[in-house]
């Protein structure tokens, strides 16, 4: 199948989007992401799948790229059920560009020829009940970017809601107001890649430091659960006066965000820098203790670490929760509903 084929099918795999206003031009802007895009008759978005036809604008619908159960702590939410599975589902398409995209076979399937995923037509209907038959507590929309799909990840999370699932999007946080307001009733955990605090870097990669930056102070306003992730990419974004920036703007918004800081490993189209090392995680670690964040971990080196996958009491310092990769080893959180079961100190999270 080429590109030309591939944009057609997906082109019939929509309806008409919520996320729109009218121009007085005619063109329709898209508020999906911060791109914000006025798009012409016959002309589509940033990301290549919210399109402009016959003076409406239509978004992705009735298929995935990706469907399957992870364990939570892949997305990663490491303050939300712990332990527990989530049915994760992606569609196509992208507003960044990363050039280390790991997800780039669904994100960049409509920019780059190798990207070889598919859509496969789905219903709401069976979305939930492969959730539900494997067990899974929680749906979350991930692999490509969730904003600009997310009248399909609302009507799946609306259907999720009433069997007391709980739901999430792992995102690159490139938000509006106005997608925030849609998706707020319907959605609980919201995972943030902030991938550098350098704007130059970030339009690099398709976006804009501050509207990312934007999104997380109103996510944290409207009392989504977040956590944060930045992939350390050596030669990129971990400078110490970088690192120390982001930490610091974490701890500004609140202290109890986790801050996740993940290992790098050549990928896609960025193969010159190095890979992260434990000892790059650690020093990361150590400038998120000094900012005052109260929960940071290390990812992607899995028993490479020490003490740095664990949740420990931010009050009198005890082992709540012991990782090694996505495995729990330990979990003293299930049955004090979030408190500390030697202080009685409250862990923020979503717990139950």
């Amino acid at each position: 199948m080429n590109h030309e084929d591939l944009s057609t099918i997906v082109s019939r795999q929509t309806r008409e989007a919520d996320l729109v206003e009218k121009m007085n031009d005619g063109r329709l802007q898209c508020l999906a992401c911060g791109h914000k895009c006025p798009i012409p008759e016959g002309k589509s978005g940033v990301c290549q799948v919210r399109f402009h036809r016959k003076g409406k604008l239509f978004a992705p619908w009735g298929y995935v790229a990706g469907l399957q159960d992870d364990p939570i702590e892949k997305k990663p939410f490491f303050h939300a059920l712990p332990g527990s599975r989530a049915l994760s589902f992606g569609m196509l398409g992208c507003d960044f560009h990363c050039s280390y995209c790991q997800n780039w076979m669904t994100s960049q399937t409509l920019r780059d020829a190798e990207a070889i995923i598919r859509p496969t037509t789905v219903s709401l209907e069976q979305i939930l009940e492969a959730g539900l038959r494997s067990g899974c507590q929680s749906v979350i929309s991930t692999y490509n970017e969730p904003l600009i799909t997310s009248e399909w990840a609302v009507a799946i999370f609306k259907k999720a809601k009433s069997k007391n699932l709980v739901t999430g999007y792992v995102s690159n946080g490139n938000g509006t107001p106005e997608v925030l307001s849609y998706i707020k009733p319907w959605t609980d955990l919201y995972k943030v890649d902030l991938k550098t605090f350098n704007d130059k870097h970030y339009r690099e990669l398709g976006g804009s430091l501050q509207i990312v930056l934007d999104t997380i102070c109103q996510l944290n306003e409207m009392n989504f659960w977040i956590e944060i992730v930045t992939l350390i990419v050596p030669g990129f974004n971990d400078s110490e006066t970088e690192l120390k920036s982001i930490a610091r703007f974490i701890a500004s918004v609140s202290r109890d965000i986790p801050w996740h800081v993940t290992a790098f490993h050549q990928d896609y189209k960025m193969r010159e820098p190095r890979n992260t090392t434990c000892e790059d995680l650690t020093r990361a670690v150590a400038i998120g203790r000094e900012a005052g964040l109260r929960y940071i971990y290390s990812g992607n080196l899995p028993g490479g670490v020490g003490e740095g996958e664990n949740t420990y009491c931010h009050e009198c310092g005890t082992l709540l929760i012991q990782r090694l990769g996505f495995q729990i080893l330990e979990n003293h959180l299930t049955s004090s509903q979030g408190r500390c079961h030697q202080c009685g100190c409250l862990i923020p999270g979503r717990w139950i």
